[in-house]
């Protein structure tokens, strides 16, 4: 173990294995620039990939449609197996039941929507849990 810390030790700080046992040597101002020339590139390409990342994140949500209504819209969805799923789609006032697999997509039964469902937001027991922490902290 002790070798592997010595080896990573002179890996990543060249200036170590040059240093003498009698007298220190300072780094010079060429090898502190090319290290922070390293890092900050380093920070800049990842910067550049969460950048990237959440830019796609949310273009992916934009309606494809400017803006309008969408035709198709999915209700809900349930999973009843491990590649299969039972979706309902609204699709001009109606709503399709629709099977799901891997390999096809069956209609199961068509209903007449609703006039208005009522979506109760799902709150996660974290988001339960801060907003409880929240009320507390506040005057």
């Amino acid at each position: 173990m002790l070798f592997f810390f010595r080896f990573f030790a002179l890996a990543c700080f060249p200036l170590m294995a040059q240093a003498s046992a009698s007298s220190p040597v300072a780094a010079s101002p060429s090898s502190l620039m090319s290290i922070a020339q390293v890092v900050l590139a380093l920070a800049f390409v990842i910067g550049l990939i969460l950048f990237s990342a959440w830019l796609l994140r949310r273009l992916s949500v934009l309606p494809m449609n400017g803006g309008q209504k969408a035709p198709l819209k999915v209700v809900s969805g349930v999973m009843v197996g491990s590649k299969e799923r039972v979706v309902v789609v609204e699709v001009e006032g109606s709503w399709l039941v629709l099977g799901v697999t891997s390999s096809s997509v069956n209609l199961l039964h068509t209903l007449t929507a609703p006039e208005q469902v009522e979506s109760a937001p799902v709150v996660s027991s974290f988001a339960a849990s801060l907003a409880a922490v929240l009320q507390r902290k506040t005057p």
